[in-house]
């Protein structure tokens, strides 16, 4: 079943994690398992929507990818974050895109 991540980490700025995106190149590298991903700068901290086919996708491109760029870049403090089972998840035709 997809899981829907949603993550808030406070005091991480767009260029940290600009950095973060270029070390782990998820968009040139799309992790298995990664349906979308959606980031946004509010009150001082990193906001993060992502779906993903089974938690465990995400997971183990953490263990694998993400965490070794989060300690490379030196993200500051934890992200706070749940999944969310998916109840229904609908991509309009045509839909694509980054940045």
């Amino acid at each position: 079943m997809a899981a829907v991540l949603s993550l808030r980490w406070a005091g991480v700025t767009p260029e940290q994690y600009d950095a973060m995106l270029a070390e782990v190149r998820w968009e040139a590298q799309v992790p298995d398992g990664l349906v979308l991903h959606v980031a946004w700068f509010e009150a001082g901290a990193l906001h993060v929507t992502d779906v993903w086919n089974a938690e465990a996708d995400f997971e183990r491109f953490f263990a694998e990818r993400l965490s070794p760029a989060v300690q490379k870049v030196g993200l500051p403090g934890k992200p706070e974050f749940h999944f969310t089972p998916a109840h229904r998840r609908f991509v309009p035709p045509g839909a694509a895109g980054a940045a």
